[in-house]
């Protein structure tokens, strides 16, 4: 009873803070970057012997940070966790919770990562404040100073291979997907919500963490749209499409290529299929993708897609 009751008491406690800090040989930017999307997370974000089959990283304020860690016997553990804020290359704060089998969190730990330019490179310092859910929790926390420095260790290899890499050198990964709707509207409704200005701007690109810098939209044979952004963190993306099919009411075929920054991720074709479905519209959409140039989507852009017509259909009822 009495060892029931102390482990009890170790819910809600909050250990002694983590604090550690390696110098990196490398400029603040390229260690930043390393905290920047899922395929360089995947790379180093776990201790030694461990690896990262999936990871999800929406690099602005209020996007995921989710991590899935397998061990050497094939076990997965899963952090998840948010940006709370970003400061282009000095500065992170995520918080993050290591969750259980039923995916309930396990404890909390508020990680503030700062990037820091020394003569010799960039010192990287990190600070982990944590709370404990349950209490198993407490031997897990107990581990996490030499868990870290076998992760710097992966994140200096990481390095030194991004620092190596030759210049202009060029790959491409291909993806497809396929998704359905069913909306409780005319195609003539859906229609006009995927290809009208206005209505199109009711649920693409509405809503969201971002400065809307540019909206433009022809659709026709040969026509072009544009969205460009600027998100929280001060990346700016762009979406710009080149319609090669329109047949009203029926079918959009389009070619659109995503930009980060001045930098090309991915060049895709896209199909927009309408069919009546009773008083209702089935809608298909099909997109091929090519994700260029070392770019890991991991899954994003089908997530994203998946939001967007759940966002379509949220319009056409309102």
């Amino acid at each position: 009873m009495a060892t029931s009751m102390a482990m009890d008491k170790l819910a809600g406690a909050e250990p002694a803070p983590l604090v550690v800090t390696r110098l990196f040989p490398a400029p603040p930017q390229l260690l930043f970057k390393c905290w920047s999307s899922a395929e360089h997370v995947r790379q180093w974000f776990c201790p030694a012997g461990y690896s990262v089959p999936e990871a999800e990283v929406e690099f602005r304020v209020g996007g995921a940070f989710n991590v899935c860690m397998c061990s050497p016997a094939g076990e997965k553990h899963w952090t998840r966790g948010q940006f709370l804020e970003i400061q282009p290359h000095s500065r992170l704060v995520i918080e993050m919770h290591p969750v259980g089998a039923d995916n309930a969190p396990l404890f909390r730990a508020h990680t503030i990562v700062s990037f820091t330019e020394e003569a010799d490179g960039t010192r990287l310092h990190v600070e982990q404040r944590y709370t404990l859910l349950v209490p198993q929790a407490a031997a897990m926390v107990q581990g996490a100073p030499q868990g870290w420095s076998q992760t710097l260790d992966r994140l200096e290899q990481l390095v030194a291979k991004l620092k190596q890499a030759a210049p202009g050198v060029h790959s491409v990964v291909h993806a497809t997907f396929c998704l359905e709707r069913t909306y409780e509207a005319s195609r003539a409704q859906v229609y006009r919500a995927l290809t009208d200005p206005v209505a199109k701007a009711k649920w693409f690109g509405a809503g969201g963490a971002f400065t809307v810098l540019a909206r433009e939209m022809d659709i026709r044979n040969g026509g072009r749209e544009l969205l460009k952004a600027r998100w929280e963190s001060g990346l700016v993306t762009s979406f710009e499409a080149h319609y090669h099919d329109v047949v009203p009411q029926e079918r959009l075929v389009y070619a659109y290529w995503m930009y980060m920054d001045e930098r090309k991720i991915s060049v895709s074709l896209a199909t927009f299929e309408l069919k009546a479905a009773g008083s209702g519209t089935r809608l298909i959409l099909t997109e091929q993708g090519a994700f260029l140039d070392g770019y890991d989507d991991a899954g994003s852009r089908e997530r994203g897609t998946n939001g967007l017509l759940d966002a379509l259909g949220a319009s056409l009822k309102s």
